[in-house]
């Protein structure tokens, strides 16, 4: 009898939860919860809908306004994702799930994200900075923080740069934002400085006139501002003179070339010397000490 009484326990427990179930209204719980899944779908296939319509909307208002493409990039990821995070907590709220909680979880949780990637919200901020005050765009040439190149591209977290011998170079954007800038592209002319060395017995006026000839009869140097050839300094060996002239940011580098190629010829062809660095070495010998001194 001890054994058969446990088994008569649980047949009896059996058939109450039958009847239980039995008395459970399957069809107004299928009714009401397949009611609230379907609107949960709808709300959340609506939403992304509705999202990336409202995101697109914004990138043409960006174009018409004229926003740099970066930013306009930025803020679009921006607010699809929050506009992602709305839905999926009306989705969720429709489904009878608390959101209050799920909100302060969230927050917890984005508080715990910050303090640990806190250098990468520094770039990220940095970056947001950059975009927005554009103290360079892609294409600029630049030297930032000792680096010289071409602007490749501006990233939320990195800038990089192109040099001139094909280096990449990769710049975090926290440490350009409080670093020295050097832009040579934000204005349209660049002024070229070419010194130039000449003897101490050569003719200054004829040496000044023919620089300022060979600027003002080179295509590439603007007219205004004028170009100024000025005696800067009397050196160890020679009288250094130097030409000032402006000349287009593009133009600048090949304009250089041609003008110091056009003052060595200039000079030579006019009997002007541009002497090399020379010393003058002197010796002195003492005279031999006399007989039987010490």
């Amino acid at each position: 009898m001890g054994l058969l009484q446990p088994a008569a326990v649980v047949h009896r427990d059996a058939i109450d939860l039958m009847r239980d179930v039995r008395g459970i209204d399957w069809l107004g719980l299928l009714e009401t919860w397949g009611l609230r899944v379907l609107a949960t779908a709808l709300i959340f296939l609506l939403g992304r809908w509705l999202a990336r319509r409202l995101a697109r909307g914004l990138d043409r208002v960006l174009g018409r306004a004229g926003v740099d493409a970066t930013l306009g990039g930025f803020l679009h990821n921006i607010a699809y994702a929050v506009m992602i995070v709305l839905v999926i907590m009306t989705a969720l709220s429709a489904l009878g799930i608390p959101t209050t909680s799920m909100f302060a979880l969230l927050g917890a949780a984005g508080l715990a994200v910050g303090l640990a990637i806190k250098d990468s919200l520094s770039n990220i901020a940095a970056g947001v900075m950059l975009i927005v005050l554009r103290p360079f765009r892609a294409g600029d040439h630049v030297v930032i923080a000792g680096q010289e190149g071409i602007v490749q591209e501006i990233r939320v977290f990195q800038t990089w740069l192109r040099a001139f011998d094909h280096r990449v170079i990769i710049l975090p954007n926290s440490q350009i934002t409080t670093t020295q800038i050097i832009n040579y592209s934000l204005l349209p002319l660049r002024r070229m400085e070419v010194p130039v060395g000449v003897g101490y017995g050569d003719d200054l006026k004829k040496a000044r006139e023919l620089l300022l000839k060979i600027a003002q009869e080179h295509p590439s140097i603007v007219d205004d501002p004028p170009p100024v050839a000025r005696v800067m300094a009397l050196a160890d060996s020679s009288i250094t003179l130097t030409l000032y002239a402006f000349t287009r940011n593009d133009d600048h580098v090949d304009t250089r070339s041609q003008v110091v190629e056009a003052i060595r010829d200039e000079f030579a062809a006019n009997g002007l010397n541009i002497p090399f660095p020379q010393r003058d070495l002197h010796l002195y010998y003492a005279e031999p000490p006399a007989a039987g001194a010490r």
